[in-house]
């Protein structure tokens, strides 16, 4: 049996550890073709990604067609492709429906997250600040993914949250990208 192992994984944050600035603006993050590729690659390398109602909303509202797009890039098109056809679950209370090989979850977010990672499975990807805390929290992360672009914004959306217990990790990977955005993976030390 192989069990599901669970990574926190952030698009971008800021040095400063902001995922939007203030009002939800996501402006200073402007990808590029070497990041597309590496969530490209995460994404055929994991088996279930889920995703808080904000980040799906923000996710569904493009890259159902984001290979259709004019000038779409090679990266893009690829990262498109893999992210519509892989498997996904939404966690909301508030949304009715949703589409592109997901499904959706009105419960209790970390139950449901306990629940899968006891399956047999393989790797799991969690986005969104607000569920990625909540699992957090619950000690379910087994290793972060971040990707840190090199911008303050001075406050907003934090990317962690506040946690009741110390997560002690240990470093696993760094590297930066041509664009200046250095990625970084830890694994929890349990």
């Amino acid at each position: 049996m192989s069990v599901w192992r669970i990574s926190a994984a952030v698009l971008r944050a800021c040095l400063d550890g902001y995922i939007a600035a203030p009002g939800d603006d996501i402006g200073w993050s402007v990808p590029s073709d070497e990041l597309f590729q590496f969530w490209s690659d995460r994404l055929q390398a994991t088996d279930l990604t889920l995703y808080g109602r904000k980040l799906w909303q923000t996710m569904s509202s493009y890259w159902p067609t984001g290979d259709q797009q004019p000038g779409a890039t090679p990266a893009e098109i690829e990262f498109a492709r893999r992210w519509r056809d892989m498997s996904k679950v939404v966690f909301s209370s508030t949304i009715d429906e949703v589409d592109w090989n997901t499904l959706l979850v009105t419960g209790d977010a970390v139950a449901e997250i306990r629940r899968l990672k006891a399956e047999d499975g393989g790797p799991m990807d969690i986005g969104g600040a607000t569920l990625a805390g909540a699992a957090m929290r619950a000690g379910l992360i087994d290793e972060y993914v971040l990707a840190t672009a090199p911008v303050l914004v001075g406050g907003g959306t934090p990317f962690f949250t506040a946690l009741d217990n110390w997560v002690n990790l240990k470093l696993v990977e760094t590297r930066t990208l041509p664009c200046g955005v250095v990625l970084t993976r830890y694994e929890t030390r349990r």
